[in-house]
């Protein structure tokens, strides 16, 4: 199914020792992912609420977890390599820096003059160029130097900046969206149309899709259960006049509130759906595990029976699309105007966020004020390499990028000697 050209490595590596374990290309990729640093760094970074706020709730290392599963069961499913979906889902969010979205809102206004700042091309740079694994003969990083069809998988958006369309919709503080999505730097160009070699422009490939759904249902589902474990969702007792406003703010502006209505009646036709709320016992945990099970399980069926359907040959690569019933699309989207609503919109947590941004913002200024003194070495030797005031600029964001949530609070304590 997946051919030698989708096996391949931007740079050649030698054969591995005879007495290693057999292992196919796929397979080493998501060792290769599971091992970077970068991956651990989830951990500390925030998915909703932030990593330090509860016990419970998730963090983006769990979040990708989670979304690898999803992602693995339906490409088992649907017939395309399990490992590269994996590999693909487990990388998703590797280039999110501190805080999010909202810490991705704050670099793209920081690096608007050196060709902008979207957590998708930022996966890319750390998998082919900051994620140290492969040097290459010219003694650059090849980062991971993950296989083609794996670097292909992990691509939502398969354009430059300048190819992006306008974002539409309002945050959480009333402003109009800013970041425009894109999956490639100019600089990062070389790597990404290697492997994008015959790819049909702007499209996706098929384990790419696997992978974009399976973050949706896996943010959709887990951010409401999140929400209601902390106190913030009441399921029995929804304002849905607004839950529906902020679905069209946010994620549909083109769906009419009747079917926006009709989703969530849907959704409330769910057996498992709450009908008290929820105590925290350990009756109410695990009727909330059975909810999330059914909603994910829900979701995932209908898009694989739908693919199927419509392709019955051959499902890799470019042979094939996921088919998403349109249905399935508005109930995930009102599941996330659920969380939006109740999480992100509430006014203490748009306070944080304002303050996260300003905190960002700062910390980049202050670090290129100093450059190269306070970066850390692999960042301080591509500052002294770096051509031009912009590709140094780069080099900064680069360097908070990879910060987690405590670790930039801690270094614009000790770069600028205030407290968060």
């Amino acid at each position: 199914m997946y051919d030698q050209a989708a096996r391949e490595r931007w740079v050649d590596e030698p054969p591995k020792r005879v007495d290693a374990p057999e292992r196919t290309p796929f397979e080493r990729d998501r060792a290769r992912l599971v091992h970077a640093a970068s991956s651990r760094r989830l951990a500390a970074k925030t998915q909703v609420v932030g990593p330090q706020s509860d016990d419970f709730v998730r963090n983006r290392l769990t979040h990708s977890l989670e979304v690898a599963q999803i992602a693995r069961d339906l490409a088992r499913a649907l017939g395309c390599e399990p490992d590269l979906v994996e590999t693909a889902a487990l990388a998703h969010d590797l280039g999110h820096p501190p805080f999010g979205h909202n810490g991705e809102r704050a670099l793209a206004l920081a690096a608007r003059d050196c060709g902008g700042f979207e957590g998708n091309a930022q996966t890319l740079r750390l998998l082919t160029r900051l994620e140290a694994k492969t040097i290459d003969a010219d003694g650059r990083s090849a980062g991971l130097n993950l296989t083609r069809a794996t670097l292909d998988a992990c691509t939502k958006y398969p354009w430059p900046l300048r190819e992006a369309t306008v974002p539409s919709g309002v945050h959480a503080d009333g402003s109009p969206r800013v970041v425009r999505k894109f999956g490639v730097y100019d600089d990062d160009r070389p790597v990404f149309d290697w492997y994008r070699q015959g790819a049909p422009q702007r499209r996706q490939c098929f384990e790419a899709q696997v992978m974009d759904l399976a973050d949706d249902i896996a943010y959709s589902v887990h951010d409401v259960e999140d929400g209601i474990v902390v106190g913030r969702i009441d399921l029995t007792r929804l304002d849905e006049a607004a839950v529906v406003g902020v679905v069209r703010d946010w994620y549909l502006p083109d769906t009419d509130d009747g079917a926006l209505h009709a989703a969530l009646g849907r959704l409330r036709e769910v057996a498992s759906w709450p009908t008290t709320p929820y105590d925290g016992s350990r009756r109410a945990l695990a009727a909330l595990k059975n909810l999330t099970s059914d909603v994910i399980g829900r979701f995932a069926a209908r898009a694989q029976a739908a693919t199927l359907a419509a392709y019955p040959g051959s499902r890799v690569r470019y042979l094939a699309d996921l088919v998403v019933p349109e249905d399935a699309r508005t109930e995930i989207a009102v599941l996330k105007g659920i969380a939006a609503h109740y999480v992100m919109r509430a006014d203490d947590r748009v306070r944080l966020m304002q303050r996260q941004r300003e905190l960002l913002a700062e910390l980049v200024e202050a670090l290129a004020s100093e450059a190269p003194g306070d970066l850390e070495p692999a960042f301080a030797d591509d500052w002294k390499a770096a051509s031009d005031d912009a590709a140094r600029r780069r080099v900064v964001v680069d360097q908070i990028a990879s910060l987690t949530d405590a670790s930039a609070v801690g270094w614009h304590s000790r770069l600028l000697g205030t407290t968060a």
